[in-house]
């Protein structure tokens, strides 16, 4: 594979540095894919702890004749710039960027135009339906570890998650900091735009706008209308979103749909890679661990996006 250095976005005010990996064995033109990150300031490699997941990726698919992109993101480039931007919404974070991505591909003379596909992970796969629809069009769809759900009810699972695992004395402290969360959560929808803008809710920066914009897109409303194919995976250790509300509840809502593809892994965690530990109190010791995404979620992938 040969990796070219790109970047996307080079007109805008906000150019990032990709890789555009190009497998050595072709046969006419490519098919391609955008990779998209996760929540989180976060490299073209998507590291974590010291897993390098998108990497993986690119290598694995590479070796399919798949094409793959990937960039940094915009707030890890741009973070202490756009932290003070209290209008911030995941479309200036991953959604701009990410039809970017597809318009510099279409410019590709190497790349099939009509076999351009999104894969996101985690957050990236909740709002890979609605880049789609803004302006990716793309030939399918692929969501890893993604939700139907809107992101603040899977932070607050997260924190009961954490909560159950506290000893007696944390339980009463963390129960009071997740309580007076809950609550900001709720009065969300309930704000002016202009309210929300001026509302923090997490942290120093994250502000009810946010989590605001984003809920009213919600990325069940795209997928519902969809009729190009979509494929959902998930681990069944994944300790950020839940096999019962997230993996399930694509299920529930898209089962009957003959363009979806579901595929569900044993003892696999949020990366893809091999659960350790199963709990997210000790997640950040289990990305610690260097692993890499299993072999038969690559072929998965690659095996669907050369079936369309």
């Amino acid at each position: 594979m040969a990796d070219e250095r790109v970047v996307i976005g080079a007109e805008t005010k906000y150019p990032l540095n990709g890789i555009l990996t190009i497998p050595n064995e072709t046969n006419g033109l490519l098919p391609v894919v955008v990779l998209v990150h996760g929540s989180g300031p976060s490299n073209m490699d998507e590291k974590v702890g010291n897993n390098y997941p998108f990497k993986d990726l690119a290598e694995g698919l590479s070796e399919k004749a798949i094409a793959i992109l990937r960039y940094d993101k915009r707030t890890l480039v741009y973070g202490e710039e756009m932290k003070n931007d209290t209008g911030l919404s995941v479309k200036e974070e991953t959604i701009e960027d990410a039809i970017l991505a597809s318009d510099f591909l279409r410019k590709d003379s190497r790349i099939d135009s009509n076999k351009i596909f999104i894969v996101g992970h985690s957050l990236g796969g909740m709002l890979a339906p609605r880049i789609d629809a803004e302006g990716g069009n793309f030939a399918g769809i692929i969501i890893m570890g993604g939700s139907p759900r809107k992101f603040e009810e899977i932070l607050m699972d997260q924190n009961n998650d954490v909560l159950n695992s506290l000893n007696k004395f944390l339980k009463i402290i963390a129960k009071k900091q997740i309580k007076a969360l809950s609550s900001k959560f709720d009065n969300i929808y309930n704000l002016s735009d202009e309210e929300a803008k001026s509302t923090l809710v997490l942290g120093k920066h994250t502000r009810s706008y946010y989590f605001k914009e984003m809920g009213q897109h919600p990325s069940t409303n795209y997928l519902k209308v969809l009729s190009k194919p979509v494929l959902i995976l998930q681990g069944d250790k994944d300790s950020h979103v839940s096999v019962e509300k997230d993996f399930d509840g694509y299920k529930n809502l898209l089962g009957d749909m003959p363009n979806v593809t579901f595929k569900l892994y044993p003892n696999l965690n949020h990366l893809f890679m091999p659960s350790i530990y199963g709990k997210i109190l000790k997640i950040k010791k289990e990305y610690k661990a260097a692993q890499h995404i299993d072999k038969q979620v690559i072929n998965d992938i690659s095996n669907w996006i050369l079936s369309i």
